[in-house]
């Protein structure tokens, strides 16, 4: 059977890691949307305070099945 996927833009941020930040963005995401299936890290950056690191932050690309 055919089907139809949306794909969003999230943006996550974690002071660990960029890893963390992919991972609350999913996490967040799917606590409101159902059938998460594919999810693709477009960009990375940092946020950056006094010459320090603060934020880590993950745009992904997050795809689920659109039901009508």
């Amino acid at each position: 059977m055919d089907s139809v996927y949306k794909v969003i833009e999230l943006v996550g941020t974690s002071k660990t890691s960029w890893e963390a930040a992919a991972k609350n963005a999913l996490e967040t995401a799917g606590k409101s949307l159902e059938d998460l299936r594919v999810a693709e890290v477009v960009k990375l950056d940092m946020a950056i305070d006094k010459n320090k690191v603060v934020a880590y932050r993950a745009r992904v690309n997050v795809s689920f099945k659109y039901r009508a």
